[in-house]
């Protein structure tokens, strides 16, 4: 029975005999990315092309009655399916002598040219192979972003209700704060630092940080307000409600710091386009980086916005321009007639940015940009009047017959 030993090595597949020869080989395309898939492979026990039809062209040449050695582990139920007689010797004499004279072997292929080019050329290999498995990683890590911005939407809806509770509750002590102080956290500031009006004081309320116009007209109300007296025992539960309000915005600034530094490492581009949280309520809403990355520009665009989508679809009404990419500034700070044009532009650029971070992991981010805030400048002064209002007969020209 022949001895064979086989090894699967970046520039191909080589089997070799007892006396140290290549008897037989498949030698690799020198493509960096081929090659990228290829030791990915290798290091995950998978024959790769190259091998299964070296193993191929064995068989057909000498038949199964053959011995085979091989150095990695995964390989050999793969050839015992064939009917191979296979042992596993991961520090085998004839492998490892090989192995040590793979740059010689790759020069006298003409897989390179030298063997000091071919050392070059590795440590490239190596740094390709290494950002593939990142992207990989970061690709797994897009979950951390959705899972973060979820729960910050989930703090911003218990905040509101909160503030709305507090409110109407310490309403009943100091009814015209309400109206003094619109911020939120303004008000659970003052609740929750001072909380009897009794307390309410120019340097107390300095120390918050308000200005001084708006101290005076707090103070001057508090001292002639309208509303009921209430003991320290009824204030102490609002207080605690007002606490609970800050404690919630100290968390979401802690993950909004957190999700910006994931949204980073994940989508560099999305992010650099149109920030970490837009871009991680886009992540959310599609589940996955791969799954928005899948995703044409036009449907990137009506993101979030699904309900007026098939409403409009259902009812021959007008579609939605769109969807949740309207937070980005540009959008919605513009005239309602640009909103469309520049929604379908930052679209277009989202589409390229999300595929970069996903299938490439280029930056590419600052020339989108550029041609995006182009592109904006371009609408604002092409469209910088609203179009004419249509006529009744185009108006009812651009309906659809109904049903009868």
């Amino acid at each position: 029975m022949m001895r064979v030993f086989l090894t699967d090595a970046v520039i191909g597949a080589f089997a070799i005999d007892a006396d140290g020869k290549v008897i037989h080989k498949v030698v690799a395309p020198n493509d960096i990315n081929r090659l990228v898939e290829r030791v990915l492979k290798i290091e995950g026990d998978q024959p790769t092309e190259e091998f299964l039809k070296l193993v191929n062209e064995l068989i057909t040449n000498y038949g199964r009655e053959l011995e085979v050695v091989v150095d990695i582990e995964g390989y050999v139920k793969h050839l015992s399916d064939l009917k191979l007689e296979v042992f596993f010797e991961p520090d085998n004499d004839v492998l490892l002598k090989f192995k040590s004279e793979l740059p010689k072997q790759a020069v006298e292929l003409g897989f390179i040219r030298s063997e000091d080019e071919y050392h070059d050329f590795m440590h490239t290999l190596s740094l390709a192979v290494t950002r593939s498995k990142l992207r990989k990683v970061a690709q797994k890590r897009d979950l951390l972003a959705v899972q973060a911005i979820r729960a910050i939407d989930d703090i911003d809806k218990v905040f509101n209700l909160f503030a709305s509770r507090l409110r109407e509750w310490y309403s009943i002590h100091f009814p015209e704060l309400d109206d003094l102080v619109k911020e939120h956290i303004d008000y659970a500031k003052i609740v929750a630092e001072l909380g009897s009006r009794d307390y309410v004081n120019e340097k107390s309320l300095k120390k918050l940080g308000f200005g001084e116009g708006r101290i005076k007209r707090i103070v001057s109300i508090s001292e002639k307000s309208m509303g009921a007296e209430l003991s320290n025992h009824d204030i102490e539960p609002i207080k605690t409600l007002a606490n609970i309000m800050l404690e919630l915005d100290r968390l979401r600034d802690e993950l909004t710091s957190y999700l910006s530094s994931v949204m980073k490492e994940v989508a560099p581009n999305t992010t650099e386009l149109v920030g970490p949280l837009l871009g991680a309520r886009l992540l959310s809403l599609t589940g996955s980086l791969e799954t928005l990355a899948k995703l044409p520009a036009s449907t990137i665009q009506v993101l979030g916005a699904e309900k007026a989508l098939f409403r409009a679809l259902r009812t021959g009404g007008k579609p939605p321009k769109h969807g949740v990419i309207f937070q980005y500034p540009e959008i919605h700070k513009a005239p309602r007639w640009q909103r469309g044009k520049i929604a379908r532009s930052l679209a277009t650029k989202l589409a390229i940015a999300i595929k970069a971070d996903y299938f490439t992991g280029r930056f590419i981010a600052d020339k989108l940009r550029a041609d995006l805030d182009e592109r904006i400048n371009e609408i604002k002064t092409m469209y910088a009047k609203p179009p004419p209002k249509p006529t009744k007969v185009e108006k009812t020209r651009g309906q659809r017959p109904r049903r009868k």
